[in-house]
């Protein structure tokens, strides 16, 4: 089966889908397939603004730049272009349903549900310190680690 395209959403594309789309490119940048990864934030607050300096900060600790990525917003299209959009907590998959449309083709899924089959929330790191997002990037490399060891 090959890998499948994967668009992680968060609420505004700077703090947990930017480092969920790093760290899912870093664990399979060594592998024969290159799946599509991109991320993408519900609202439009912080379209074409990097990734929050806390975020770039952790994954470099770990290796992995996003210095160069973009907040975007999720699109219509975005639906029948990625193979599965992935929400980091259920308000973003209760959004991303309402804008799915009727006939789109992608599957929605919760992180958590697909990484660990549990219904719990990547919390969001945005008001917090550097160790909530130190947290943040734990939880979401196990879970990518997780998918990611799904399709291989």
């Amino acid at each position: 089966m090959p890998a499948p395209s994967i668009l992680f959403v968060c609420l505004g594309n700077i703090c947990r889908s930017p480092l969920a789309e790093g760290i899912y490119r870093h664990l399979t940048a060594g592998t024969s397939e290159k799946p599509v990864i991109a991320s993408a934030g519900i609202g439009n607050w912080h379209v074409g603004n990097p990734p929050d300096r806390r975020s770039i900060k952790v994954a470099a600790a770990n290796g992995i730049d996003i210095s160069r990525q973009r907040a975007r917003q999720v699109q219509p299209q975005d639906f029948d272009r990625f193979d599965m959009v992935v929400a980091m907590d259920r308000s973003n998959l209760a959004r991303l349903q309402s804008l799915r449309p009727q006939n789109a083709t992608a599957g929605l899924h919760l992180f958590a549900e697909l990484a660990f089959g549990t219904q719990e929330d990547v919390p969001d790191p945005y008001y917090g310190e550097i160790e909530d997002f130190e947290r943040v990037y734990s939880m979401l490399f196990s879970g990518c680690s997780a998918v990611v060891s799904k399709f291989e």
